[in-house]
């Protein structure tokens, strides 16, 4: 098992505390690597309570730890492969039923296949719940690769950078902690092909289990941040 205390899967604010909104939502991202996921999740967190569920932070800090499950995960990713839908439930079931998760959360990365989707909603009528919304970021494949190839990650925080689209104000460091930053492994162009051919093949059918159920928005996430940003909150109702 993975401390959810230590690794950080749960992100609020800067300061670690809830806002007092007493708006909230339980959201699902659904987009390809590099879309700008966790950009407007780190947005939603400043407006809403939601507690923000990574499976990729998950998958990476149980690799970081050495853990079994982290290294099958990290040659599975690394590859340009899909985690097993087992890991991945299993992962998201314990952390969803944490207290900090029961009032609202935002799944960045989860589902990402149709049984995946079922699971969830099953967790979630366990417990009198539903899902509020499921956002698609759209974006096309070749200005992820030029996204991808020059990404960078501060991994305590979650904040992402780019060398050329959103650089830090001193190179390869942090622009809060000063602490610095990475590339992440799988951040190179080969793997991502085989990333976005499996996302492709994988996750159409998730945004058409949504699309039938009315709760997917489809978003430009080519488009600026506060513009793509902008549409979740009409979506939301965020005020």
């Amino acid at each position: 098992r993975v401390s959810t205390q230590s690794t950080g899967f749960f992100r609020f604010f800067s300061t670690g505390v809830m806002s007092p909104s007493p708006q909230t939502a339980r959201v699902v991202f659904i987009g390809p690597p590099g879309a700008g996921k966790g950009t407007q999740a780190t947005n939603l967190r400043a407006d809403i309570p939601v507690c923000h569920l990574s499976t990729g932070d998950m998958l990476r800090a149980a690799a970081a730890a050495g853990t079994e499950l982290g290294k099958q995960a990290k040659k599975i990713m690394d590859a340009g492969g899909l985690v097993s839908d087992d890991i991945m439930v299993s992962l998201i079931q314990e952390n969803l039923r944490s207290p900090v998760c029961r009032k609202g959360f935002l799944l960045d990365g989860f589902p990402r296949t149709i049984t995946q989707a079922e699971k969830l909603d099953s967790m979630l009528a366990q417990d009198g719940q539903k899902l509020d919304a499921a956002f698609e970021f759209a974006i096309d494949d070749q200005l992820l690769l030029s996204r991808i190839t020059g990404r960078l990650i501060h991994p305590k925080s979650g904040r992402t950078y780019h060398v050329e689209f959103n650089p830090p104000k001193e190179p390869m460091k942090d622009d809060v902690t000063g602490e610095p930053l990475h590339h992440r492994s799988d951040d190179n162009a080969e793997a991502l092909k085989k990333r976005l051919a499996t996302y492709h093949q994988s996750t159409a059918p998730v945004l058409g289990y949504y699309k039938n159920k009315n709760l997917l928005t489809t978003l430009d996430a080519s488009k600026k941040q506060d513009e793509v940003y902008k549409k979740i909150k009409q979506a939301l109702n965020i005020k």
